[in-house]
């Protein structure tokens, strides 16, 4: 059964997604707080230099931690503030790893040339004939990399299993860096009160991404058995997979989540997508849909029937969990129509419009079930038709205004193409719809 879901009122708490920014960020300040008060109550360095070196150094290891968290798929934080923005921090927080380290490296080698007296190459290659500062410029060196394949000029020209492949030398560089921080810094050794917060910290850190990326999906699909129970065409290019399993009323899975498929029996283990539910979960089957745009997703339409699916998620918060208001606009471009779908057989309350922008009509994947859930709801549907370059532009502000002229009164999800959806979110804006009441799904894989 479909639980029934229903808007938060303004007299609730704040929207999830703003308690889960306020948990994340006032948990990262205070151990931020804690770990500078117990720098300044340690010794300092053998000069200014170093110790500015092993300041900022300590700042580093914090933000590996919190890179950690980031990708560890928590599910608490993933439901709340979605895996594409998580993936955004993450990308970000990395550059910001990347300079932390340079500058920390920079000031040690810099800061031990000037106690000694001697130039900082020649400071350099005695440091490297440390075992403990050995491994700091292997870390190092592989942060340098997978920052050099993770910009965005390199990352377009790298299919992503390759980029997936080198990003994981990721995990090395912090293994070196955890290796290389425990022998070198002297801050977490002035009391056992030290010592301990710090080894919990790390522990924490990798905990949460062992039991987030590694437990809970073994443990899920061991308990659930996914397999494959139907493949059924729905166009020419598109196709859609049912997946069946034990105990699916179990799955902590709600309409307009997506999942990372593996059918491994069929393709390699490492070919994985992340496919919405398009339908709503309902305890018997899961269901995707996808069209044939690249190798993976074109091998689905030959699944065969009882082939092992190994499913990780259910991830992110495209969800009614954060509906802010009675009524609903639904905007779907080509087979991005997939969560909206999900949403729209999610019972709710309040009025329903719904937007699917398709070349043509023909392209309408779902379109059938669509009318059927929309006229169940006593909503609208709009099927707007045509190519963006010949001058249909419906997502203009004017044209969603006359379309849904109360568009400033209802949550707004989005869903489909990255220019489709960056036109949308720029007309809402100049619209004036509150941002809390704006939702968009991007995936991204981290």
């Amino acid at each position: 059964m479909v639980a029934t879901m229903g808007p938060r009122t303004a007299r609730e708490h704040a929207p999830p997604v703003v308690r889960a920014r306020w948990a994340m960020w006032t948990f990262v300040a205070i151990n931020v707080a804690i770990v500078e008060a117990l720098f300044f109550t340690a010794d300092s360095g053998k000069n200014g230099i170093l110790t500015v070196g092993k300041f900022i150094g300590l700042h580093a290891a914090l933000v590996m931690m919190f890179q950690l968290l980031l990708v560890a798929r928590l599910p608490w934080l993933d439901r709340r503030i979605g895996m594409d923005r998580l993936t955004v921090w993450h990308r970000w927080v990395g550059f910001t790893l990347l300079w932390t380290i340079l500058a920390h490296a920079t000031l040690i080698v810099l800061g031990y040339a000037v106690l000694d007296g001697v130039s900082m190459p020649e400071t350099f290659l005695a440091l490297a004939g440390v075992p403990a500062s050995l491994l700091g410029m292997l870390a190092a060196g592989l942060i340098v990399v997978i920052a050099a394949v993770s910009a965005r000029y390199a990352r377009r020209r790298l299919r992503y299993e390759t980029w997936h492949a080198l990003h994981l030398l990721v995990y090395l560089a912090l293994g070196f860096a955890f290796v290389h921080q425990l022998i070198e810094t002297t801050t977490f050794r002035s009391s056992a009160f030290a010592m301990a917060y710090w080894w919990l910290l790390w522990i924490f850190a990798f905990g949460a991404l062992i039991v987030g990326r590694i437990v809970v999906p073994v443990w899920r699909n061991a308990y659930h058995q996914f397999r494959v129970e139907a493949v059924v065409p729905e166009a020419h290019d598109v196709v859609s997979v049912y997946v069946g399993g034990r105990h699916l009323d179990r799955l902590p899975a709600r309409a307009g989540q997506f999942c990372i498929w593996r059918f491994p029996g069929h393709n390699g283990w490492w070919q994985a997508n992340p496919f919405s539910l398009s339908a709503a979960p309902n305890g018997r089957f899961l269901r995707l849909t996808a069209r044939a745009v690249g190798t993976t997703s074109a091998s689905l339409r030959r699944l065969p029937i009882g082939t092992r699916a190994f499913v990780e998620g259910p991830y992110g918060a495209f969800t009614s969990m954060h509906r802010t208001r009675p009524h609903l606009l639904l905007i779907a471009g080509g087979v991005g129509v997939t969560p909206i779908r999900a949403l729209l057989e999610e019972q709710s309350a309040g009025h329903v419009v719904v937007l699917y922008r398709v070349h043509s009509a023909a392209d309408a994947v779902l379109g059938n079930e669509l009318q059927q859930l929309v006229a169940a709801r006593g909503g609208m549907l709009h099927l707007l038709t045509g190519r963006t370059g010949q001058g249909a532009r419906p997502f203009e502000p004017g044209n969603l205004l006359r379309l849904v002229p109360d568009i400033a009164w209802r949550d707004v999800y989005v869903c489909g193409p990255p220019a489709m959806t960056a036109a949308v979110l720029d007309s809402l804006r100049a619209l004036q719809v509150p941002n809390l009441a704006v939702h968009a799904e991007k995936f991204s894989l981290a």
